[in-house]
Order: structure tokens, then C-alpha cells, then sequence
């Protein structure tokens, strides 16, 4: 049984770090799923007044790097909760070794355990109507799943279910790049995150028909894609070439637990 939460950190890549949604108290700073989950968690009964929380998550971080960089970090801060979010990046590379990352991410959640610490894993995304890139990786994302469902049931881990959200993919979740959610996106996956943790159980949800999306005139959707290539998808090639990560040179944004305070 879940004990009550008095500190939580959180690692990952872009996802958990919060890309695209803004911090409006600080320019150069995202929100995120994660820092929402903080701030309810102090009014859940599975959290705490007191919580801290600590955020070490890095965009476009691979597996291999969070597990060497932000793992050993977040066993030295001795939280209650850990939130392990990784994979996606890994997985839109074609060469990716699927049951590898799999092995890795169990190898991490077990020394978490061993730790004493409760983990929060999140599954991924599904692709099925993303740009026809992303939309190609949907097989490798399914068995990366099905390995992450494996390692939440082996070691009583909390899973959050993204795959199975089907609210979040309607067109207003997600940021204008396509890849990265909206501030309602990331609002979404605090609550998901929330019911796991408080019940056990997912939002409600019924079926796994994708919401539908408004058409476009040919014209209006010719000039909207050749926008988005240009200012989303030829940068995030071109870096990938050069085999540069949009996380290079950054640092953890909370990088030790600090106490959450709530608005007033």
C-alpha cells in the first residue's frame, strides 16, 4: 500500500522536464506534468503540506544518460516517490534495441526498490496519428509498453497510462510542434498521474478510438505543414545529423529537493 508522499523527484527527458509548458513566473523555465503532480500532492491525501520535490530531468535525454546521470542523483536525494519517465527518445531511433532499453529501465526501477522507493513509470505514446515520422515508430512504442507493463507488475510499481488516455490526443494537447503536450496536455497527465497514485486506477476513459479532429481546407493544411517542417521537423533532423540533443550544455531545473508552495 501506498505510504503517504512527503518528497518526490522526478527524471526523464522533455516529457517530465515540461517542454512547452511555460512557467509564467519564470522566462527560461517550463511547468510539465511533473510540477503539476507536485503542487497537487500537496492537497492529496497520498501526499503532503510538506511535500519538496526536485526535478532533474533533461530534454532530449536517451536512457543510457538518464540512467547515468539522474539515477544515482535522485537514490542520493532518498525521496518516497520517483517518477520514471524514459524511452521515447531511444525509440525514434530506427536502430533503437527495444528489449535492451527495457533491460536498462528494469536494472534502474530495481535499485530504486531495493531503495525502499516507490517509482511512477509512465508508458508511451501512441503515434497512430502523428506526423508520418513519429507515426512509423508506433510498433517499437507497443513493445516498449508492453516490457514497461512487465516491470511495473514485477516490482509494484504505479504505472501511468498515456497510451490509453485518449483525451489527450486531441489537437489542443498538444503544443504547435506536435511532439512535445500543451499546458492542458501537461494538466492532463498531472491528474492521470494522481489517480494512479491516489487509487490505483486510471481517469475514466471508454474505448481506444482517437478524438475527433476538425479538416482543413487543402490550401490552409499545405501552408500549416510546410510551416511546421520548417520551423519544427528541419531543425529537430538537422540536429540529429550532427548528432546534437536539444539538452545539451542544461542542467536540472530543481536540482535538490525543495519545499512546494502552492499560489496564493
Amino acid at each position: 500500500m501506498l505510504q503517504t508522499i512527503t518528497s518526490y523527484v522526478a527524471i526523464g527527458d522533455s516529457f517530465s522536464e515540461g517542454l512547452m509548458d511555460h512557467n509564467p513566473s519564470a522566462d527560461d523555465r517550463y511547468l510539465g506534468w511533473a510540477d503539476r503532480l507536485a503542487d497537487k500532492l500537496v492537497d492529496s491525501p497520498a501526499g503532503s503540506p510538506e511535500l519538496t520535490y526536485a526535478n532533474l530531468a533533461i530534454r532530449g535525454r536517451l536512457i543510457d544518460r538518464i540512467i547515468e546521470e539522474q539515477v544515482p542523483k535522485a537514490l542520493d536525494l532518498k525521496p518516497d516517490l520517483v517518477s520514471f519517465c524514459a524511452g521515447g527518445n531511444d525509440c525514434l531511433r530506427p536502430k533503437a534495441d527495444i528489449d535492451d532499453l527495457a533491460d536498462q529501465f528494469e536494472r534502474a526501477v530495481i535499485a530504486f526498490r531495493e531503495a525502499g522507493i516507490e517509482v511512477l513509470m509512465c508508458n508511451g505514446f501512441d503515434t497512430e496519428i502523428a506526423s508520418p515520422l513519429i507515426r512509423a515508430v508506433r510498433p517499437r512504442v507497443g513493445i516498449y509498453n508492453a516490457h514497461l507493463w512487465s516491470i511495473a507488475q514485477r516490482h509494484g510499481c504505479h504505472m501511468t497510462d498515456i497510451w490509453g488516455l485518449r483525451q489527450l490526443y486531441a489537437g489542443d494537447m498538444w503544443a504547435d510542434d506536435r511532439i512535445h503536450l500543451s499546458p492542458k496536455g501537461h494538466e492532463l497527465v498531472a491528474s492521470q498521474a494522481l489517480a494512479t497514485l491516489e487509487s490505483g486506477h486510471s481517469l475514466p476513459v471508454t474505448g481506444f478510438a482517437m478524438p475527433a479532429r476538425p479538416t482543413r481546407p487543402i490550401r490552409a493544411a499545405m501552408s500549416e505543414e510546410s510551416k511546421w517542417a520548417r520551423e519544427y521537423l528541419g531543425p529537430w533532423v538537422g540536429r540529429r545529423l550532427r548528432g546534437q540533443s536539444s539538452g545539451d550544455k542544461l542542467d536540472a531545473k530543481i536540482p535538490e529537493l525543495t519545499r512546494v508552495r502552492k499560489p496564493e
